[in-house]
């Protein structure tokens, strides 16, 4: 359902008042994680946690520098320490992010319904929540709680298609397709709002205006393999078969990890190429066999 949404935590706790030799440390800090330079914020950032644990912002950076270097254990005590202090559905989500990613998911859980009872709402929360509760299968525990945060953030982007996924895996695709329209209506620079959109285009067979979708993706993120197999996948479907072919070769020649998904989306489409034998498919793809 989540797959193809990855909404970062919003960082907009302001430093305490006063003189705060720290504030500058943080700027620069903030500025690493926006830059995708984690080990930096990480450097700048965990003295701050150190010496003032109550620190939201610090936490917030930390935390996130952390989890975008897959160290989730490493986040979880200082979030906790911040948690401990200040009542903040930011840090509290981080954590429940943590302790997801260490196989934790009923303290995770229990962080999210925490965080979501804060005021003001949090939307990052309700749609962390729900995507956890729609992964567990609990459709209409998730459903009532993208529903409650929509109700408390009205508009909240996150919130819009986590609700649309929801109903699209429960085959409602008038409603997805509603809730991600909106979604990229309010927000068309973010990519998950047009990749949802692109889905539920192509279920429903829409597959030029679902390819045009996934081309204004990949102009800001070319390098995204899941979007390019989507891409490709269209491409077949509408005939187009030299274009997504060509599009399947560089995804696998590009991460060889990535062999068995296009080599599924060969199959995947009714234009499209089964193969008995891997060895064939690699062939055809030009990835070296293992």
């Amino acid at each position: 359902m989540g797959a193809f949404r990855a909404v970062e935590i919003d960082m907009k706790h302001p430093l305490s008042a006063g003189p705060n030799p720290d504030a500058s440390l943080l700027d620069q800090a903030s500025q690493a994680l926006r830059m995708r330079r984690p080990e930096e914020a990480v450097r700048l950032a965990a003295p701050i946690c150190r010496s003032d644990p109550g620190n939201v912002l610090a936490a917030q950076v930390l935390g996130s520098a952390l989890l975008m270097r897959g160290l989730a254990g490493a986040a979880i005590e200082p979030l906790q320490n911040t948690a401990r202090r200040v009542a903040d559905a930011s840090v509290e989500t981080l954590l429940a992010r943590a302790l997801l990613a260490v196989g934790r998911p009923g303290e995770a859980l229990d962080q999210l319904r925490l965080a979501i009872s804060r005021r003001p709402p949090f939307a990052q929360a309700f749609a962390d929540l729900g995507d956890r509760l729609g992964e567990l299968g609990r459709l209409d525990e998730a459903r009532a709680v993208f529903e409650e945060g929509l109700a408390l953030a009205p508009g909240a982007t996150s919130l819009l298609i986590g609700l649309g996924y929801i109903h699209l895996r429960r085959d409602d695709r008038v409603k997805a397709r509603a809730l991600f329209a909106l979604a990229r209506t309010g927000a068309p620079e973010r990519g998950d709002a047009a990749v949802a959109l692109a889905r539920v285009s192509a279920l429903d067979g829409g597959y030029a205006a679902a390819a045009d979708l996934y081309r204004q993706v990949l102009a800001s993120r070319p390098t995204d393999a899941v979007v390019r197999i989507e891409l490709a996948k269209c491409q077949l479907e509408m005939g187009q078969r030299e274009a997504g072919e060509a599009s399947l070769r560089s995804v696998a020649r590009g991460d060889r990890a990535l062999f068995g998904p296009t080599v599924k989306a060969l199959a995947a489409t009714t234009h499209g190429r089964i193969f008995l034998r891997p060895s064939k498919a690699a062939r055809f793809l030009q990835v070296p066999e293992t």
